[in-house]
């Protein structure tokens, strides 16, 4: 019996933290989001190759790397952590690992504060399509 209540405390527990830490970062998420997971940033090493657009890719443009939205999507991603979200317009495709959503440029990661940690968890949200 002991066990058991002990065992109820700790679900009751971690269920109230785990309310508490998604009413904390419901604020940073739209209604409208379309997609979310790990973003990653890609900057001066790649400024001035060809992008799958054709378009010369600009680490300083507030452009971005999805696998399948169409070419000039103008998508909001939001950092979840800090809330800080910018528009960026889909102009490549990526990224190339699995576990990542949505590759931005190096100017887009100063703005939603991810530069130092370059990786962040984002919300995606699609503002408009070409």
């Amino acid at each position: 019996m002991r066990i058991l209540s002990v065992a109820m405390i700790f679900a009751f527990t971690a269920l109230a933290f785990v309310d508490l830490y998604a009413s904390e970062n419901v604020s940073a998420v739209s209604e409208n989001v379309f997609q979310s997971g790990t973003a990653s940033w890609y900057g001066k090493q790649f400024h001035g190759r060809k992008t799958a657009s054709g378009e010369r890719f600009n680490s300083n443009a507030l452009t971005a790397a999805h696998p399948v939205l169409p070419f000039g999507t103008i998508v909001r991603v939001t950092n979840l952590r800090n809330g800080r979200s910018v528009d960026v317009r889909i102009n490549d495709r990526g990224p190339h690992t699995k576990k990542r959503i949505i590759d931005i440029s190096q100017a887009a990661a100063k703005k939603i504060g991810m530069i130092e940690s370059g990786v962040a968890r984002v919300s995606l949200e699609i503002i408009s399509e070409p």
